[in-house]
């Protein structure tokens, strides 16, 4: 992979749209100075306080020639699809991973992650923005199945073992939205994989949240599940509004305006880069405000997210596993709208497995 995306990005200037001057992908798309560190995979991630960047796990934050190399790989990928039909609405499965302790910490109710679906489906078909300022993107999740693993150290210490623990656990294709819960440091909200990384990594691809920023969750100001609402904007292709700061092509969106960094609270008419049109995106889904204080996505971050879908997740299945529900859970799974997977992982990698469909 090239990075992983933690939550939060800088809004840029205006820039070619992807399908544009695609021919000249490879000299067009990396800034000068920048050389693509396309040897490290990325992750984009939301912080609590943009200040704490020491919190990023490895490979957090992307870096502007990241950025530039997952542009271009972006332009290649669709430069065949040109002049191919795009449907209207696609439809999402998620997989939830609750990982928790013994004690019961991070074991999230069934109520909180249907929940969590909710708060998906109505942000990205636009039901938290006021008046034009959003855009319905036209995607669409649906809950496929909650796998519970029951785990100490995973819970104690999962970005030291994030790899592993999500190399067992997934589920599906790149079609699929693996959602991990469990503790993550103090500031730390969430983060995400790019769909760029997908068929090199693809046992690694999803996203991690913080299991208290679930609606209900105990985490003050990112409790209302927007945390996932960004971090699957990345897993869509997004970048953060503050991408780039001042600088061209900012985040790669032509709507959204330059921002020189990240947002704390909800700074309203905020604007960093006064040079450039446009106040701070500050309500904005993919920058670091607070959860009350975000409201939408632009119609050009929907076309993007819509790109990234057609280059590297629709029709992926095809070529990757479709494994499904545990296959010892066939019998079970067939016929139900999602099926609630219990796994206990005991200390000498003993898995004890129980499902119920719903």
């Amino acid at each position: 992979m090239c990075g992983v995306a933690l939550a939060g990005i800088m809004a840029g200037t205006a820039h070619q749209p992807a399908d544009a001057g695609v021919d000249n992908a490879e000299t067009t798309t990396v800034a000068a100075g920048h050389r693509p560190d396309a040897c490290v995979p990325a992750i984009d991630a939301r912080l609590a306080d943009p200040s704490r960047s020491a919190l990023l796990p490895e490979g957090g934050d992307v870096s502007p020639g990241q950025a530039a190399e997952y542009e271009r790989q972006l332009r290649e990928a669709l430069r065949p699809l040109r002049g191919q039909e795009v449907e209207p609405t696609r439809v999402v499965p998620v997989v939830v991973h609750v990982i928790s302790a013994s004690d019961g910490r991070g074991n999230v109710g069934d109520w909180q992650i249907r929940r969590q679906i909710d708060v998906l489906n109505r942000a990205y078909r636009g039901g938290y923005a006021f008046g034009d300022e959003g855009a319905d993107t036209g995607f669409r999740f649906r809950l496929r199945e909650i796998n519970r693993t029951v785990n100490d150290g995973w819970f104690r210490d999962f970005n030291s073992q994030r790899d592993r623990i999500r190399e067992r656990l997934h589920r599906g294709g790149a079609d699929t939205l693996n959602l991990y819960t469990t503790r993550l440091d103090s500031g730390l909200l969430g983060y995400s994989t790019f769909p760029q990384d997908q068929k090199s990594k693809p046992k690694r691809d999803g996203v991690v949240i913080s299991y208290d920023t679930l609606p209900g969750g105990d985490r003050h100001r990112f409790n209302e599940g927007h945390t996932a609402t960004h971090e699957v904007g990345h897993w869509l292709g997004l970048f953060h509004t503050f991408q780039n700061g001042c600088d061209e092509p900012g985040d790669y969106v032509d709507d959204t305006p330059y921002e020189r960094e990240a947002a704390s609270g909800c700074p309203r008419g905020r604007d960093t880069c006064r040079k450039a049109p446009g106040e701070d995106p500050i309500t904005n889904f993919m920058n670091y405000s607070e959860d009350a204080c975000m409201t939408h996505f632009t119609r050009d971050q929907g076309k993007r997210m819509v790109d990234h879908w057609r280059a590297f997740r629709s029709g992926a299945n095809e070529e990757a596993e479709q494994e499904g529900p545990d296959p010892r859970l066939a019998a079970v799974a067939g016929g139900g709208p999602s099926v609630d997977v219990r796994t206990t992982v005991t200390p000498d990698g003993t898995v004890e497995v129980r499902a119920s469909v719903e």
